[in-house]
């Protein structure tokens, strides 16, 4: 339980006492007490939290809420209580003032919890997956991957921390039309390559990237023209099975280099292989919600809400990639029981999440269970402009672009600065700047300063002392105060970002906790004349640099010691 969990409950605790006093006493008549708030108010001279108790409970009293809020101070025992004072306000609202010692019971928590503070345990265990990315394998990772893996990974974290037991997940889509495709660009390429550029026609709808003819040219490289001697299909699956596996390889390098690392990477193949795919086509014909029509297999997606039904089963008798997602789902739900299943998705793929869920519950599993977060495009700015090109290769800016031309400390907490569903432009020279204006640098300078702090007080014998040797009572300005509070706050904010599912979050915690920081740094001397004050202020920088070192840490950004 939280600093602010545990104060809540202990001024409930009093308000639910001095509601029954009241009643005992006849001053109110109600039945069972309400589900009231305690929270704390929007402006910091109406105390330090505050309650609705008496507004609630108005109706079934028959009574003005602040005669029944006046009721509640006058029967409020704050003995042993950090209660200092309790006043009415407004309408009804019962305003109350703490001792500060309150939040400073926030510095033995996390002396107490170290690099485990911020933990909650909302999840319970409960299995949860997050598959992000999921790049076409036929090709490089482009900027909306680099967005999409800075969120998701971000989001898995902040799930695990929160309770959830997490798997991280990457499909590969190594089936289908994209690896016919595939195939035909790399079968081109090579003959292209051995026989000149007239010896085939480059395929329109082909991969015409230069990383398709670097592919077909290793496998010459390596093992030469044979292929030439053999059969179409035989060559187009020699050169897909050498190219796709070395793109994998060169996917899961990028990812890495990007502090991504996944538990599980789900090939699409399986699910053809094995037969799940097509045994999920015929459940949902058992069911009753596909048939066929004009020699394909349609689902009823219009029994589901949809404007018209979907094929799962071309007339050629090809899957289509609806079928075999659908299959996909019933092996994360089904086969490996997930209670939950988050998707990080381009938002141009909003159409197909009310007709996938529409499958999920023909499935007979519960359409909720399934969590599409749709992504917005990321704009690459510099100097003002919109960048598209690289300036290595002069083609679209891939991940490895990016991380050749910023940081990947700037690129991840950048990219989880807003909210998925808004458009992002991201500025390129902020990214880079060593100054406050980045928020990254900024986060980072709060956490080097601290350590420089300690290790100039340490290099003159004056240590940290563990929070039972020191007065925190000293700890009192009003910089102290909110640098405590804001402390306080980080568990909660771990709490509503796995609840929202919202992993921006946590960089505004961490630019909020090193703003804090940098405002008592400035109001408050650490290595003040009064030794006993030097000895708590030193606890609290600690303090504020554990927990900013495990935000940058959730997030996968580096903590400097000095800068």
């Amino acid at each position: 339980m939280t600093i602010y969990e545990q104060t809540k409950n202990m001024i409930r605790n009093q308000v639910n006492e001095a509601l029954l006093k009241a009643k005992e006493q006849g001053e109110i008549s109600f039945g069972a007490i309400p589900d009231y708030v305690i929270e704390e108010p929007r402006e910091k001279e109406h105390g330090d939290f505050a309650t609705n108790a008496a507004m609630l409970l108005a109706r079934e009293a028959k009574k003005a809420p602040r005669m029944i809020a006046e009721s509640i101070v006058k029967n409020l025992k704050t003995e042993g209580t950090y209660i200092k004072t309790a006043e009415v306000a407004g309408a009804g609202f019962v305003n109350f003032r703490l001792d500060p010692a309150w939040i400073c019971e926030v510095l033995a928590v996390v002396e107490k919890e170290g690099e485990r503070f911020g933990r909650v345990n909302v999840g319970e265990g409960k299995k949860i997956m997050v598959e992000f990315v999921s790049a076409n394998p036929t090709g490089p990772m482009h900027m909306g991957n680099a967005r999409g893996g800075a969120l998701g990974d971000c989001l898995a974290s902040v799930l695990d921390w929160a309770g959830y037991d997490v798997t991280r997940e990457f499909y590969v889509n190594d089936a289908g039309n994209q690896i016919e495709k595939f195939g035909n660009s790399l079968e081109a390429r090579y003959i292209q390559i051995l026989k000149g550029e007239d010896a085939i026609l480059f395929p329109e709808d082909g991969y015409h990237g230069d990383d398709i003819r670097q592919r077909a040219q290793a496998y010459i490289d390596q093992k030469g023209d044979g292929l030439l001697e053999v059969d179409r299909e035989d060559r187009k699956k020699a050169l897909v099975e050498f190219a796709l596996e070395k793109n994998i390889d060169d996917l899961k390098a990028d990812l890495e280099k990007y502090r991504i690392y996944y538990d599980v990477w789900f090939r699409e193949s399986v699910l053809h292989e094995n037969g799940e795919a097509r045994k999920t086509v015929q459940e949902l014909l058992d069911r009753g919600y596909a048939y066929e029509n004009d020699g394909a297999i349609w689902f009823r997606a219009t029994d589901f809400g949809e404007s018209k039904d979907e094929v799962l089963v071309r007339q050629n008798g090809f899957l289509t990639y609806y079928a075999v997602d659908i299959a996909y789902h019933k092996n994360k739900f089904i086969d490996r029981g997930f209670d939950t299943v988050i998707n990080i998705w381009g938002a141009d793929h909003h159409g197909h999440v009310a007709r996938l869920k529409g499958a999920l519950a023909a499935l007979d599993i519960a359409p909720e269970r399934l969590e599409i977060i749709l992504m917005q495009l990321v704009r690459l700015v510099s100097g003002g402009e919109v960048v598209r090109m690289s300036k290595r290769t002069g083609k679209s800016i891939t991940l490895k672009d990016l991380l050749e031309e910023t940081s990947i400390d700037a690129a991840r907490f950048f990219f989880n600065m807003r909210q998925a569903n808004s458009h992002f432009d991201f500025d390129l020279d902020l990214a880079v700047e060593q100054s406050n204006e980045n928020p990254v640098f900024y986060v980072q300078y709060a956490h080097a300063r601290i350590c420089s702090i300690l290790r100039l007080l340490s290099e003159q014998g004056i240590c940290v002392k563990p929070v039972a040797d020191i007065n925190t009572v000293l700890l009192s300005t009003e910089q102290e105060i909110e640098l405590m509070k804001k402390l306080a706050d980080f568990p909660e904010t771990i709490r509503q970002a796995a609840q929202l599912r919202e992993p921006s979050l946590l960089t505004r915690y961490a630019m909020d906790l090193a703003a804090a920081f940098h405002g008592f740094y400035a109001a408050c001397k650490v290595n003040s004349d009064d030794r006993s004050l030097t000895d708590a202020r030193l606890v609290l920088c600690n303090a504020v640099r554990i927990a900013l070192s495990n935000a940058l840490t959730l997030m996968a950004i580096s903590a400097p010691e000095q800068m």
